[in-house]
């Protein structure tokens, strides 16, 4: 009897756990794993999206040798390194000292935290119009100011091709230092106090305590910020889009930008998919190394 009311239970209980679990895995099957399959097959075809399925047409690898021939293709892909390289060391040591002052040295730390962190929960759309005010070349309050302490010629900053890939990774850091900040402000709360007060008998500096044990440390809160940092690096759209459009020329051009203008402006979604693979390669690479890399300076 007991074994048959034991079995009706777990019958039941397993009912509603996948009652429970079915519309995260609908939504997982409907959005992330069809979208994905739809992309790797539509990378080996040819469509214009207004045709319709029925214009789907297979070509074989004909997208990704087309691709690997695209200068365009090469130079979003090295604008969107030197993204990388640029934002995420400065993120991650801003990050990490300013997260130092307010938890050290900053009262009403709550304030501060609101405040660093409000850029980063505004629109994007909202920040880089804002920025583009800011930046004008002509009557910007950045050049005003830059001309009234001399400066004849300031740098036309976003219709510059040398200097608009660059303003866009300042927006970039201004907008995301405070989430930096905040999960680093957490990595240093959970550092034992006894190890520090440990440093503070053997007469260790301040440098030497945040060499010695913060930097160390925190390291798995420096990797996390690190991974998601290649990855939000790699997805930068929406300030490209509303600042530059990708110019002057190419100069500020990246992967999902150019994904985006070739799939949706010249009905290219065999072409664009077959993009789309290549950034999902590229960052899962990415990943993979840091992966295997965080045993040597990664400390749990």
């Amino acid at each position: 009897m007991m074994t048959g009311l034991s079995k009706k239970n777990v019958r039941r209980n397993t009912i509603a756990g996948c009652l429970f679990i079915a519309p995260s895995f609908i939504g997982f099957i409907l959005f992330s794993l069809f979208p994905l399959i739809l992309t790797i097959v539509l990378s080996f075809s040819q469509w214009d999206l207004v045709s319709g399925l029925k214009g789907i047409k297979l070509i074989g690898f004909g997208n990704y040798v087309e691709l690997f021939k695209d200068p365009v293709f090469y130079e979003s892909l090295k604008n969107n390194i030197l993204f990388a390289i640029w934002s995420l060391p400065a993120l991650l040591i801003l990050g990490l000292f300013g997260a130092i002052l307010i938890n050290d040295y900053v009262f009403s730390k709550q304030l501060f935290k609101t405040v660093y962190f409000l850029p980063y929960i505004s629109s994007g759309v909202a920040v880089a119009t804002v920025w583009k005010v800011v930046f004008q070349p002509t009557y910007g309050p950045v050049n005003e100011f830059l001309r009234s302490l001399g400066m004849v010629n300031p740098p036309k900053w976003l219709a510059d091709p040398k200097w608009a890939l660059f303003t866009i990774t300042l927006m970039f850091i201004w907008q995301n230092i405070g989430y930096y900040m905040l999960v680093y402000i957490t990595g240093l709360q959970s550092i034992p106090k006894d190890l520090y007060e440990a440093a503070d008998i053997d007469g260790a500096g301040k440098w030497q305590k945040i060499r010695y044990l913060t930097i160390p440390l925190v390291s798995p809160t420096t990797f996390f910020l690190f991974i998601t940092g290649i990855i939000s690096s790699f997805k930068i759209f929406d300030a490209i889009q509303i600042l530059t459009k990708g110019g002057p020329g190419t100069s500020s051009s990246v992967l999902v930008h150019y994904l985006y203008k070739v799939s949706f402006e010249f009905y290219k979604i065999g072409y664009g998919s077959t993009m789309a693979i290549i950034l999902f390669l590229v960052v899962v690479i990415i990943t993979i190394l840091q992966w295997r890399g965080q045993k040597k300076w990664v400390n749990y």
